[in-house]
């Protein structure tokens, strides 16, 4: 087995991908879902594949319900802790999506056991122990192989009230949508593997990939918000159209609303474009509106741990800005979402689910 410096290591070169920027493209992953198996259907399902959620949810019977999801990735940052850290943090999240609350997570570790020391795996295993420790949950087992490439991530368990459970697809026409962490992680994260990143934006990009959705589980409490996602590797042009199509309301967004790590836009125009952006469009251009290239480069921008997507009836906005004060954002709307015209004929040509203004 190969001893390393953990201190000179650099993850992100043993990977062909990084981060969410990892994931199958949606198009090619619509194939591989589909199934001819005749199977009934588990009445205590409450979300399953259908809908596009960010997790599983199944029915107790007490009015209680468990949260089950599973994310990972390849290194996304260099550093093995952060990058544990990261992939913790980016599994949890999805738990907090639906408005739940984290219970206890296992790990999943494939190593290249032969190029990278245990030692290194150790950091990011701890990495991923620090982000469960913050999120207040053991991290209580897991499982590793021997592969080609580092690849890590959790498997997490948690909990809501069924009457405070979040979906993507329970949107309506009318509300406004908010976005809790800016757009542009995946640009500077692909400028890190590209070596253009400057010394002083070192670390930007991990700052907020470490930021746990803890406040998706106060959002739970609030009717106002019909719908609650977190944005990932889709982009969040991807994340918004599966709103949209779920939920069958339109979406008009204004991209100038859109917060974006002002330190991504120098690397966009150096061209440090993650290979997830073209895959994302390829997956959902087709259900927007024209979009010029810039557009396309920061609205399909693979994120690793992004933020929520938040849909909220402008009746009860007020309450609603008023608890992500207190959890520390100031947000203002990106957009609203309309009413969806049904289609007269079969012929008509299907209308944009997304326009950006």
């Amino acid at each position: 087995m190969v001893k390393a410096d953990t201190s000179t290591i650099r993850l992100t070169e043993y990977s062909h991908g990084a981060g969410c920027g990892c994931k199958i493209s949606p198009k090619v992953l619509d194939v591989i879902l589909q199934s001819k198996l005749s199977i009934a259907p588990d009445k205590n399902l409450l979300v399953g594949n259908q809908s596009k959620d960010d997790a599983a949810v199944y029915d107790l019977g007490n009015g209680q319900a468990v949260i089950s999801t599973t994310d990972f990735f390849m290194p996304i940052v260099d550093d093995p802790f952060t990058f544990g850290r990261i992939a913790a943090t980016n599994a949890i999240s999805d738990i907090y999506a639906m408005g739940g609350t984290p219970i206890m997570a296992i790990a999943i570790l494939g190593w290249p056991i032969n190029q990278l020391s245990a030692e290194v795996a150790q950091q990011v295993v701890d990495g991923g122990r620090q982000a469960c420790a913050d999120a207040g949950i053991p991290l209580a087992g897991g499982h590793s192989i021997d592969s080609p490439e580092p690849i890590f991530g959790l498997a997490v368990t948690g909990t809501v009230a069924i009457k405070h459970l979040k979906q993507n697809n329970k949107a309506s026409a009318g509300c406004n949508l908010y976005l809790t962490k800016p757009l542009g992680v995946g640009i500077l994260s692909t400028a890190q593997k590209k070596q253009l990143l400057q010394p002083e934006h070192d670390g930007l990009a991990a700052d907020i990939m470490c930021q746990l959705n803890t406040v998706g589980n106060k959002l739970a409490t609030l009717s106002q918000v019909t719908a609650l996602t977190d944005v990932t590797g889709f982009g969040l042009l991807g994340h918004l159209i599966e709103v949209c199509e779920g939920s069958n309301v339109n979406a008009e967004i204004t991209l100038d609303d859109i917060p974006v790590i002002p330190e991504a836009k120098q690397y966009q125009a150096l061209g440090a474009i993650p290979g997830g952006t073209h895959r994302n469009f390829e997956s959902y251009g087709h259900k927007a509106a024209a979009l010029n290239q810039s557009a396309i480069e920061i609205l399909c921008d693979p994120q690793t741990s992004g933020g929520l997507l938040v849909a909220v009836i402008p009746d009860g906005e007020a309450e609603f800005l008023s608890l992500m004060k207190e959890q520390g954002f100031t947000l203002t709307p990106i957009g609203k979402l309309l009413e969806r015209a049904p289609k007269q004929h079969s012929q008509q040509p299907s209308q944009p689910y997304v326009t950006v203004i």
